[in-house]
């Protein structure tokens, strides 16, 4: 894909390539709606320039589904109904899962300072924390 220098990975993904499931949110790292993994690190895609993850595997909340079936941390999500509007989900879902690939048994301060950066207008904080921590049991930690 052809791109400016000054395209975002967050317009590439929505406004090239058709990826929608990443959102904007604030649009200046604040919010984590945007989170897509990067080689398996949770980075803002509104704060990634295109180019920056040129040759890098970029991972998406559609990346993570197994075949039609919802991922491991995506059903969670749904099992512990850790979403209220829904629109910080993707990005909470696709830092989770860079969390547990990087940590699969993590405690609960650090589910808690791994999702610090995605945030939740509608307060379902704390059943993400239950949902991640059953997506640890489920994909083999011990969390």
């Amino acid at each position: 894909l052809l791109v400016e220098p000054r395209w975002t990975l967050l317009f590439v993904l929505r406004e090239r390539l058709g990826i929608t499931g990443t959102k904007a949110g604030c649009e200046r790292g604040e919010c984590g709606s945007c989170t897509v993994l990067i080689d398996d690190q949770p980075r803002y895609a509104c704060l990634t320039l295109a180019l920056e993850a040129e040759g890098s595997e970029i991972t998406t909340v559609e990346g993570l589904l197994n075949g039609e079936e919802l991922g491991t941390v995506q059903r969670a999500f749904v099992e512990h109904d850790a979403f209220q509007c829904g629109y910080c989900t993707p990005g909470q879902v696709v830092a989770a899962e860079g969390l547990l690939r990087a940590n699969p048994s993590p405690t609960e301060q650090e589910i808690r300072v791994a999702m610090s950066g995605n945030l939740c207008r509608c307060g379902a904080h704390q059943r993400a924390i239950a949902a991640i921590e059953t997506a640890a049991r489920l994909m083999g930690g011990a969390s």
